[in-house]
């Protein structure tokens, strides 16, 4: 198996897009070689605790409703474009993500990481549903087999909080800017959102390798 590590933020559209291109072209070559690895890069790593209200959220980051809408027009294009629909509606808050990037981290350790990231992509992205909430933490979590009271205790106590901070910086360190990041075999590194063709080619090209 080759090690595919992902960076990403689970509020990242960008993020949400490239991994619904990734699944695609997986999901097309059940022999492809990847082991995945979800590793935390938090886009608003100064966002406070408690999150913020979306438009205020936009609306600083962009400069306006007008400078929001010309950031998001592509985004939603794009995602329009494979089909992916995502209620922008829904999103009330924009929050801070360090307890979701633990909860990606302990179901790493519980083996069901995907599943986990994904879940807290569609949660924040279709279900409008706030992911720093504790309580929707821990009921994805249950969902796939963790222990939802455990990870409530856990999520009440500092425990991994400085890990996830060192791995984010450590990206950074790095050199990755933004995300989506997908790192090959720890040395190739393709940024960004990139159609499930460009997937579909690189695993064959990996497959071939493997049998020459």
């Amino acid at each position: 198996m080759i090690k595919l590590a992902i960076f990403s933020d689970p509020i990242c559209p960008w993020c949400y897009i490239g991994k619904t291109q990734l699944d695609r072209a997986l999901e097309a070559a059940p022999d492809h070689p990847f082991d995945v690895e979800w590793h935390p890069f938090q886009l608003n790593p100064d966002m406070p605790v408690g999150g913020m209200d979306r438009r205020a959220y936009l609306a600083a980051k962009f400069g306006g409703e007008e400078g929001a809408l010309a950031a998001y027009t592509p985004i939603m294009e794009h995602a329009k474009s494979i089909g992916l629909n995502i209620e922008w509606d829904r999103i009330a808050r924009t929050p801070n993500t360090l307890d979701a990037h633990r909860l990606i981290h302990w179901a790493g350790i519980e083996g069901c990481q995907t599943p986990v990231a994904a879940a807290l992509f569609r949660a924040y992205f279709k279900d409008g549903r706030d992911i720093a909430d504790p309580e929707v933490l821990a009921d994805i979590g249950d969902s796939f087999g963790m222990d939802g009271a455990a990870i409530l205790r856990l999520l009440a106590t500092d425990a991994d909080r400085e890990e996830i901070r060192n791995r984010d910086a450590a990206a950074r360190e790095m050199g990755i800017t933004g995300v989506p990041c997908f790192i090959v075999a720890g040395q190739h590194a393709v940024p960004g959102a990139q159609p499930a063709e460009l997937w579909a080619k690189v695993i064959a090209e990996l497959n071939g390798a493997a049998e020459a």
